[in-house]
């Protein structure tokens, strides 16, 4: 893999690195077993005897500065938890995927947006008990290339950057790749690369751009606005959207702790009620979203401007797209980024059996060993979020089945 562990500046601010250095790799393969994990699980025990019992626990939300944050950002800034008799510190913005687990694991945060495989990792290789309750949003990702680039077999014998490993961008971006007969390596700068062949690299989400701008990398598939940023800045173009790849997936989802959700049971759904209602709220105020997570907005929740989260969160058709042959599904009728929160037991399982086929590096002992079914029923706890949908309307308010069951669509 190549090594990008110098000092990186992101998201147009020195303390806002939001992707994932060769630093922050290793600290988070660390992570990802047990042994490494176990001194800041004993941190956690720690902190939690502290804490103050019942539901007077603040919510202490950790995250990055992405549109996949975007409910936990809404809901704190419209005082969501507050209106559900909670308590909410300042969000703690994180510099890292690494950070962000670090801090969770650790009790400092208590919740988080985490990318979906991540979570497998953090509960199954570093034995870490935590839970998905709620999906943070759907789609809201795309593979972005230089302009040169007009086709996926373009990027044969270059290089692509996508933000972990452990990601549903590394998933699409490996099936894209394999449709259109090219095959997956990873190697160093120095490395050749074949005519049918890929280099993925790791990069931080906002390096994606200047490295695409320098052509240091001939493409990234990574969460919004960092395309809307390269569309924007002429810098890049869509090549793909990954919604029109994976129909409504899953990318980042919110994780507690099973310390909290069994001792504080009403806690936890107070904290998802709140998710909840923020979502339904974002999907029809998408520009005030825009503006509460914009760097103009009081809270500076984000280093975005208005003008590029408003490219993604605004924008309810794929017109331009369609005309310009970039949208394969049109009938699928997606927005470019949209907000649900039912983690459907049917996402969970492709996932894992996606995850067995796709080139990963770290420590992947504990995925061979993981049923489908079962990572389904373990990793996810949808009691809370099913009595939220009930309370706003039920799954029709979110245009979702009655029975909450859906059959996952995918096609290259």
């Amino acid at each position: 893999m190549t090594d990008t562990s110098k000092s990186i500046h992101l998201c147009a601010s020195s303390n806002c690195d939001c992707g994932m250095t060769r630093r922050d790799f290793l600290r988070m393969s660390a992570l990802g077993t047990a042994a490494g994990a176990a001194p800041l699980l004993f941190a956690g025990d720690a902190l939690a005897r502290q804490a103050p019992k019942g539901d007077d626990q603040p919510v202490k939300i950790g995250y990055l500065p992405i549109t996949d944050a975007t409910p936990l950002l809404v809901a704190h800034g419209r005082k969501l938890f507050e209106a559900e008799g909670l308590q909410a510190e300042t969000p703690r913005l994180f510099r890292s995927w690494a950070q962000i687990v670090e801090a969770f694991v650790s009790g400092q945060v208590n919740v988080i947006h985490l990318l979906s495989p991540a979570t497998m990792s953090v509960r199954y290789g570093a034995k870490f008990p935590a839970k998905v309750v709620a999906w943070n949003h759907v789609n809201g990702s795309a593979l972005t290339v230089a302009k040169e680039i007009n086709q996926v077999t373009d990027l044969g014998g270059k290089t692509v950057a996508i933000p972990f490993w452990y990601s549903i961008h590394n998933i699409l971006l490996q099936q894209i790749l394999s449709s259109a007969g090219l095959s997956v390596v990873s190697k160093s700068r120095e490395g050749g690369i074949g005519p049918k062949e890929v280099n993925l690299v790791v990069l931080p989400p906002a390096e994606m751009v200047s490295a695409l701008a320098s052509k240091s990398i001939a493409g990234f598939i990574v969460a919004e606005p960092f395309n809307a940023l390269a569309e924007t800045n002429g810098v890049g173009k869509i090549l793909r959207f990954s919604g029109d790849v994976w129909k409504n997936h899953a990318c980042c989802v919110t994780f507690l702790s099973e310390r909290d959700i069994n001792t504080r049971p009403e806690w936890a759904q107070r904290v998802t009620n709140a998710i909840v209602k923020a979502q339904l709220w974002t999907r029809t105020n998408q520009l005030d979203t825009a503006r509460l997570l914009s760097n103009t907005d009081s809270h500076r929740y984000t280093p975005h401007a208005l003008q590029v989260l408003s490219k993604v969160l605004t924008v309810t058709d794929y017109a331009d797209y369609e005309k310009r042959g970039i949208i394969v599904h049109k009938n699928w009728n997606q927005r470019r980024i949209d907000f649900q929160p039912y983690p459907f037991a049917s996402y969970t399982e492709q996932m894992v059996r996606a995850l067995k086929t796709t080139r990963l590096e770290g420590d992947t002992g504990f995925l061979a060993k993981l049923d489908p079914a079962f990572v389904a029923r373990d990793l996810v706890d949808d009691r809370f979020v099913r009595k939220a949908i009930t309370a706003v309307g039920g799954p029709g308010a979110f245009g979702l089945p009655a029975n909450l069951l859906r059959t996952e669509t995918l096609a290259v």
